[in-house]
């Protein structure tokens, strides 16, 4: 078992823990822009808000500190949405698709630059997102990502692998052939929740920590927020609270809560140097339920698997984040993936919600014309979630030229079921495609029952994988 099993993970321990907190917000106030939520998205709607228009009083209000949540605990991978286009098509068409996945590359980018030209130490690292077939059954499980690219003109946006060129990359045991993506990157997701939270108090954002917002609604010229201590009267509001958001009004039935899982292991740099892994890469496997690795600076395996329980309603209780049942079920994968780690210790553990769209792809939208939302990454925010943030800045200020967020404000998403019925059935579905995924990993068909409840959410317009 892990040496440390916390709520808070590594990432913010290795940054030097939480910062103090801002005080929390009391009396009434207004605003320009006010932001519902302190993880990437509403620091990067608020940064970008600020650059758009210096002279807007922006306001952001968040329930714990800034990046506390899942921003400062995944598994950092500064992902590209290439690997989405054929799904992407399907909602957005061949133009929007195309301008959404362009300006998600571009996101990749922008954090890049942020971190250059802010001196965030985010540890960001362009090596690149490697995805591997682990089974028969998975082989070629990209083809159609790859046809899509070469149909709309994106070649070069990833290239195809077969094992010899995996192997060079990274000689896991179980690989077999893959796909790579040049265009990611990763970061050490707390240092760059910490240093953007830095920038945004120096470029004159009103930050209030502690403050649990109540209620986020349209009214008379703008939009309302209220919160325990007091509220916001602004000309429009974001709302960026991950799966939070379920509990304002118009957003409630947008999202399904999971939770994934991370096991850190100690430096490694003889097991790295021995699976030729040091280039870099983030790499997954090519479940639905993903496992995700990557490596860090000092030869460290953070390990992580996206098949945690799902929540009920918004409130995770503790589970999201400390799973000891799942934790010894990531660090059997870990092993399994890397049998040269057998032994070898295993220093942290943690876990954090993740916000699922039924779309597996990020919403933005907005209610009663002013109150502006955006989330549902199912597990690959950091690098979207500045596009997003991107997007919501542009919507709150009027502006609404850019065709990636007229793609993804305009696109229309099936909505999930009412509670109890969507942790029912989300629990349900989670163990068919659990048993699914372990026939198709072990070269055999899965049964009649587990396959049909396993499609049960494509069969009703929910799109699960990639």
């Amino acid at each position: 078992m892990a040496d440390k099993h916390t709520a808070l993970g590594y990432w913010w321990e290795e940054a030097g823990g939480l910062p103090a907190a801002r005080p929390p917000l009391e009396g009434e106030h207004e605003a320009d822009v006010v932001v519902v939520g302190g993880g990437y998205t509403g620091m990067w709607a608020a940064w970008y808000a600020k650059e758009l228009e210096p002279q807007a009083r922006v306001i952001l209000l968040e329930a714990s500190v800034c990046g506390e949540g899942p921003s400062g605990r995944n598994g950092g991978f500064v992902n590209t949405l290439w690997f989405s286009l054929p799904n992407m098509r399907r909602r957005f068409g061949d133009e929007g698709a195309l301008a959404v996945a362009r300006a998600a590359q571009a996101a990749v980018d922008e954090v890049g630059r942020f971190c250059r030209e802010q001196n965030v130490d985010a540890w960001f690292t362009p090596g690149g997102y490697l995805q591997v077939s682990t089974a028969p059954g998975w082989d070629g499980s990209w083809s159609d990502s790859l046809a899509a690219l070469r149909e709309l003109g994106e070649p070069d946006a990833a290239r195809d692998l077969s094992a010899e060129e995996v192997a060079e990359r990274c000689a896991a045991p179980s690989f077999r052939g893959g796909v790579f993506y040049p265009g990611a990157a990763t970061v050490q997701p707390a240092r760059l929740a910490r240093g953007l939270r830095e920038r945004l108090l120096a470029a004159g954002v009103e930050i209030h920590e502690g403050t649990e917002v109540t209620s986020v609604k349209p009214a008379a010229g703008g939009a309302r927020v209220v919160a325990a201590g007091g509220g916001v009267r602004a000309k429009a509001a974001v709302v960026a609270a991950g799966g939070r958001s379920l509990e304002f009004a118009g957003m409630r039935r947008r999202l399904t809560l999971t939770s994934s899982h991370i096991a850190l292991t100690e430096p490694v740099p003889d097991v790295l140097a021995e699976l030729r892994w040091t280039g870099g890469e983030c790499i997954t496997d090519s479940r639905a339920m993903v496992h995700y690795f990557r490596t860090t600076p000092d030869g460290r395996i953070a390990f992580g698997w996206g098949a945690g329980r799902v929540v009920y309603g918004t409130r995770t209780r503790g589970r999201a984040e400390v799973d000891p049942a799942v934790v010894a079920e990531v660090e059997r994968h870990l092993v399994r993936f890397f049998p040269a780690l057998e032994g070898r210790r295993i220093e942290h553990a943690w876990g954090g919600p993740i916000d699922v769209s039924p779309s597996h792809l990020p919403l933005v939208g907005t209610v009663g014309g002013a109150v502006h939302y955006g989330f549902g990454y199912t597990g690959n925010g950091v690098g979207p979630s500045n596009m997003v943030g991107r997007a919501l800045a542009s919507l709150a200020l009027g502006r609404r030229d850019d065709p990636a967020t007229r793609a993804l404000a305009g696109a229309r998403t099936p909505r999930v079921p009412p509670e109890p019925f969507r942790y029912i059935g989300g629990a349900i579905v989670r163990r068919a495609l659990l048993r699914r995924e372990g026939a198709t990993d072990a070269g055999k068909r899965p049964g009649r029952i587990t396959s049909f409840v396993a499609g049960i959410p494509e069969r009703i317009g929910i799109h699960v994988g990639r």
